[in-house]
């Protein structure tokens, strides 16, 4: 895990600006035709550029690849040798004088790579440097290996995803060490290929195809997070709400929905996700032996179904209750997932079982919830073993209570197993305890908005008590302003007091997860703070109070001590070290403890 205090950030310099250049209709000149030459013309190939291959001795001196690309007419080589130049000049400075030709004669030319370096067994850097200035004084970038000054640009260690089909995807990875170990940047990138998923480049393509069959508005690429609101969904909206209504619904699906799941996605369940139409549960699987029974006069009769309220934890697989590990690994015949439950967890359900996942997109949640309750009842009475999988504990803002009385009025006593509920475990693995001797005495757990998008009444400020907000972050600024304006009480808005505005808050995203992060500061600089750090990781939640600093670094357990309000100003201060002269400051906390690796 890794830490960091900062105010907004300070350039540190040293790194590249990574960009994806699209190539189309433009030229790419390789000025060499070895083996590099021909990655780098494949590279090029492979953006849709156009490619020319300038080498000395033409298609005799170039490997067999280059060779076979001129034949296949996928690039076209031309010899150094043969272009018109100065009939007085000689050896580089006729190649140089050929090159400035083309240069001026050839237009669309975008970038240069040059790959041949050596000339008679040695590196000639008087010849690259006449190449470079030749380039850079036409605008055009250049690439000159093993020379890192006369390059504008540096090629980053690349993977292309596949599909299931070996086609390859529109994903792309790419590992830069900036010349800082070149072979160790493949090693990284091999890592990294190795450790996702074999789906996400089919994944990739089934989002494509979503947004391809959903408006042509894009999301802005400005907005931080998924979960902004957007209007329920309702007959009469217009084409601009329904466009806007169906890329929200992308995002949240790109965001919250497992790779497997997404590169799986047949076009109807494509047209299901932007239409909202329902697919059928199908019928109990064969291999399940168990959903009927043997009557004593042989007759085979049909099982009654049940229905299972599951607790998946914060997102850790390995806090998993045993009770729910066995309902979906022995039990279930279909999952009904919500949309927060990581694919980790999900990946342990049997192949056998189908799974599927709410649609509580913004503007669509009660649509979602009612869907899933009714495909719960529909394949329960047709004998299935239904398990419908919740984030956290089912009864903690899970809405597992109007579940239990839906499927009661419809003949299915559900069990409700408990889980671990995010409310506690985030800030633990966060190093935050909601109660804590001399800090907190108490914690109180709320929600950041209502039903169908409504504004709660807050809770209002207790020195010794420790506020827990999930499903706000979202709404970060209307939330804050609440909790510190003076005016939110007698409007109804909170009850009890203002917080004071140094009061330290803590932000826990995908808190359990790999890529858990912590946005610690106060309340009057976290909206800033989080303006600061870019894309929002959902799901996100809230800690307010004390507890947020008790235990960093050597730890603070006076708060509660008498006078201890006098001194919060400074406690603050200890807590995020570096406070620049606009009182900005914030601390940044990546990834899970080391010790969480063994689990």
């Amino acid at each position: 895990m890794t830490n960091a205090a900062v105010g907004y950030p300070n350039p540190q310099g040293g790194a590249s600006l990574l960009l994806a250049f699209r190539l189309q209709s433009s030229i790419t000149l390789v000025l060499g035709s070895g083996p590099l030459a021909a990655s780098r013309a494949f590279a090029a190939l492979d953006a849709d550029s156009k490619v020319v291959i300038l080498a000395t001795g033409g298609l005799t001196s170039a490997c067999e690849e280059v060779k076979w690309r001129a034949e296949q007419g996928q690039l076209t080589l031309i010899d150094w040798d043969t272009l018109p130049g100065s009939s007085t000049s000689s050896g580089d400075d006729k190649l140089l004088e050929a090159l400035e030709s083309y240069l001026i004669s050839t237009s669309d030319i975008r970038l240069v790579c040059m790959t041949d370096t050596l000339i008679g067994g040695r590196r000639n850097r008087v010849f690259s440097e006449k190449v470079y200035q030749t380039c850079r004084a036409r605008n055009i970038p250049v690439n000159t290996t093993d020379m890192p000054d006369l390059c504008d640009f540096t090629f980053a260690s690349t993977h292309r995803f596949e599909d299931a089909s070996g086609n390859a995807t529109s994903l792309q990875i790419g590992v830069t060490t900036n010349g800082q170990g070149c072979r160790l940047a493949g090693r990284i990138r091999r890592d990294i290929v190795s450790r996702l998923s074999k789906d996400v480049g089919g994944a990739v393509q089934r989002v494509g195809r979503m947004q391809d069959e959903g408006d042509e508005l894009e999301e802005n690429s400005r907005v931080s997070t998924p979960n902004r609101p957007v209007p329920s969904r309702s007959t009469s909206e217009t084409d601009a709400e329904s466009s806007k209504r169906r890329i929200k619904w992308v995002a949240q699906v790109s965001e919250y929905w497992p790779i497997s799941k997404l590169a799986q996605m047949s076009d109807a369940e494509i047209e299901e996700v932007l239409d909202g139409e329902r697919i059928p549960v199908p019928s109990p699987p064969h291999e399940h032996s168990e959903s009927v029974l043997p009557s004593i006069h042989s007759l085979v009769l049909p099982r009654k179904g049940r229905i299972l309220l599951v607790g998946s934890g914060p997102g850790h697989p390995s806090l998993l209750t045993l009770a729910t590990h066995t309902a979906l690994t022995k039990m279930a015949h279909l999952v009904l997932s919500d949309k927060l439950v990581p694919d980790v967890v999900l990946a342990l359900i049997p192949k056998t079982v189908q799974i599927r996942i709410a649609k509580k997109f913004p503007g669509n949640a009660e649509g979602a919830q009612m869907e899933m309750m009714e495909a719960a009842v529909e394949a329960a009475q047709r004998g299935l073993t239904v398990v419908r999988l919740k984030q956290g504990d089912p009864v903690v803002y899970g809405r597992a209570g109007e579940e239990v009385l839906y499927f009661r009025s419809h003949g299915f006593e559900p069990v409700v197993i408990p889980g671990v509920s995010s409310a506690l475990a985030a800030p633990t693995f966060a190093g935050i305890p909601v109660t804590q001797r001399g800090v907190a005495e108490s914690f109180i757990v709320c929600t950041g908005v209502g039903r169908k998008g409504k504004d709660v009444q807050l809770p209002g400020y207790e020195r010794a008590r420790t506020l827990v907000i999930l499903m706000g972050v979202a709404r970060l600024p209307a939330v804050i302003q609440v909790l510190m304006d003076e005016q939110a009480q007698e409007r109804g808005r909170r009850d009890g007091k203002a917080y004071p505005p140094h009061t330290p808050i803590a932000i826990i995203e995908r808190a359990s997860m790999p890529d858990q992060r912590v946005i610690s500061s106060t309340l009057k600089d976290i909206v800033r703070a989080m303006d600061s750090i870019g894309e929002q990781r959902p799901p996100g939640m809230m800690i307010i109070g004390w507890g947020v600093l008790a235990l960093w670094g050597e730890g603070d357990v006076g708060v509660l001590d008498e006078g201890g309000e006098g001194m919060d100003e400074e406690r603050v201060g200890r807590w995020l070290k570096g406070r620049d002269k606009m009182g900005v400051a914030w601390r940044i906390s990546e990834g899970l403890d080391s010790g969480w690796e063994v689990f």
